[in-house]
């Protein structure tokens, strides 16, 4: 895209935020759909409904910011500048450059604490998201350093600029703290799934589950390796893809929510349909157990007021604790 003048380049990624922007809030109504179907507040995943929201705020900021600076580009400030449009776009000390770069910088450090917080979660191990903290603490470094740079180039041209250059470094950063984060992630899934290999409806939800995740991690990746390959060369493609990342780390966090939850489903509905059938070997070892002898013993006591009281049990068992399965003080199913 090193050919897109300046102006034209603002055009196309308004345009391109438009649509995936679209795709985002379809997407978080889905997500919020998921978060709050069927469960009450108490019940509601908190920090996840958090997040999700606080995309949604940041996108839409971001979108607004870049229409009206499309706007004061082409037609308000049109005339100011000696080259037109081209050199309005041009210069990076504009107020309303600043704050969607700022934006950006914000829903990334979101979306990558979001990467590292899922994988502490999983993990429940501090000492596993050191790494991806301290390039997270990167990547707010240079996002800084990227926006106040920009203050500081007044009315220059900004693919000459230092700004370019640490605007890579902060792509790369967030990149490799997505790389390492669902790496970590997609490995304790993958551990989970091996303990569990035995369990075939777990085994195929822990898979689910791991596909899901790497799917999410590759979209962010392909998107993110598009604009550092960009920022090395010379030109306005970069800050084309800048823009559009703004709605794809939002689209790749609902994505993770949405496609769990319909997993979910899915799952439960076939365990439905599989709980009312019984195979061959179940029925037999019904039978089995049908044909062994059954031995009762009864036992009385009396109550302090003399009323006599009752109890049966079968040998093989040990007696049951009733009351305290009643009232649910005691319940404890387990399946193999």
């Amino acid at each position: 895209m090193a050919f897109i003048s300046l102006d034209t380049a603002a055009i196309l990624s308004t345009a391109l935020e438009g649509i995936l922007y679209g795709f985002s809030v379809l997407m978080f109504i889905g997500t919020m759909w998921a978060l709050t179907y069927k469960r009450s507040i108490r019940d509601l995943n908190r920090p996840v409904a958090t997040a999700a929201v606080l995309l949604l705020i940041l996108s839409t900021a971001h979108i607004i910011v870049d229409i009206v600076r499309t706007e004061y580009g082409l037609v308000i400030y049109r005339n100011t500048y000696p080259d037109g449009p081209a050199a309005y776009f041009a210069d990076t000390s504009q107020g309303t450059f600043l704050i969607k770069n700022s934006i950006y910088v914000v829903q990334t450090l979101l979306g990558d604490a979001v990467a590292i917080y899922r994988c502490y979660v999983v993990w429940q191990a501090a000492s596993v998201i050191i790494l991806p903290t301290m390039m997270w603490c990167g990547v707010a470094v240079t996002g800084a350093l990227s926006v106040y740079g920009d203050a500081q180039t007044s009315g220059t041209i900004i693919s000459t600029e230092v700004t370019v250059t640490c605007m890579g470094v902060f792509c790369g950063f967030t990149l490799a703290t997505n790389l390492l984060s669902s790496g970590l992630l997609a490995y304790r899934i993958w551990k989970i799934e091996r303990g569990v290999s035995n369990s075939r409806a777990t085994k195929v939800m822990t898979t689910s589950i791991m596909r899901v995740v790497m799917d999410s991690a590759i979209l962010y990746t392909v998107a993110l390796l598009a604009t550092v390959t960009g920022s090395l060369c010379a030109g306005s493609g970069p800050f084309v893809l800048i823009d559009m990342l703004t709605p794809i780390i939002s689209i790749a966090f609902y994505m993770v929510i949405i496609r769990i939850a319909i997993g979910k489903n899915t799952h439960s509905q076939i365990l439905t349909v599989r709980g009312g059938v019984t195979s061959e070997t179940e029925r037999g070892s019904m039978s089995l157990n049908s044909m062994k002898p059954l031995q009762v013993h009864i036992s009385r006591s009396t109550h302090s007021d003399g009323t006599p009281m009752y109890g049966v049990w079968n040998q093989s068992r040990p007696p049951t604790r009733t009351k305290e399965a009643l009232d649910g003080t005691y319940c404890n199913v387990s399946s193999g």
